[in-house]
């Protein structure tokens, strides 16, 4: 029970020190704080740590794989408040499953996964906000479409029922240095604003989803909306 009572006390400091640098950020750049969505990410954690994050006073969650997060879906799935985001590459194959089992999807990223996601939305009876993923940084282990391509997903999604197309994400490369980030942030702020001046409306609420635990505070700076963090909350990873 100690060791538990002491684990919930580390992300609740850890939590409470992560609002505090949300906070900055974004007062840092004119913004209000409320402007920006915390996604605790969950990824090779327990149930049992989720909980404490829900005494923390989160309900935001993020999971990259449909298959680990199904049984803590599951498993929590009398806590209403929760919304579940995934925040993961997603196959085409495992479409139906995440369109049943999560709130948002932020890794939409092509016409053949949106048609899926589009199907099982309608038998589901839901309407998902989805958000493209644009690869920025063009490397060979990350997924996303290309800007280009981004364009004629964004036309594909607006004719298909049970998805709100709701903005962007992307996962940029990782440098020790967060600054070196701060351009591939930029890039897709303005390729929303591109978006949005030539076909207003077309991505929603506009989201940005972009900036995780080690250069959050730029994404922010650079317009993030939701911002996914592990780390920073809940201390180094499991093994996966």
């Amino acid at each position: 029970m100690a060791g538990d009572q002491d684990q919930g006390n580390v992300v609740e400091r850890n939590l409470q020190s992560v609002k505090e640098r949300i906070t900055r950020a974004a007062r840092s750049a004119g913004r209000s704080p409320e402007d920006v969505t915390l996604v605790a990410v969950t990824k090779t954690f327990p149930v049992e740590t989720i909980s404490r994050a829900i005494a923390a006073g989160l309900w935001q969650f993020g999971e990259n794989r449909v298959q680990e997060a199904e049984p803590k879906i599951t498993s929590l799935r009398g806590t209403s408040k929760i919304e579940w985001h995934l925040v993961g590459h997603l196959q085409s194959n495992k479409a139906r499953r995440a369109a049943e089992l999560f709130d948002v999807i932020h890794s939409l990223d092509s016409i053949k996964l949106a048609q899926k996601l589009s199907l099982a939305a309608q038998d589901f009876r839901k309407t998902i906000p989805v958000l493209v993923q644009v690869d920025l940084g063009h490397e060979e282990t990350k997924f996303g479409a290309e800007p280009s391509q981004a364009r004629e997903i964004v036309a594909a999604v607006s004719a298909l029922a049970g998805l709100r197309l709701d903005g962007l994400m992307t996962i940029p490369p990782l440098f020790e240095d967060p600054e070196q980030t701060r351009r591939y942030f930029a890039e897709l702020r303005e390729l929303r604003d591109s978006l949005e001046s030539e076909q207003p409306g077309c991505l929603g609420r506009q989201h940005l989803s972009m900036g995780m635990s080690h250069d959050f505070e730029v994404a922010i700076q650079e317009g993030a909306t939701l911002v996914r963090i592990g780390t920073a909350i809940f201390g180094a990873r499991g093994h996966e």
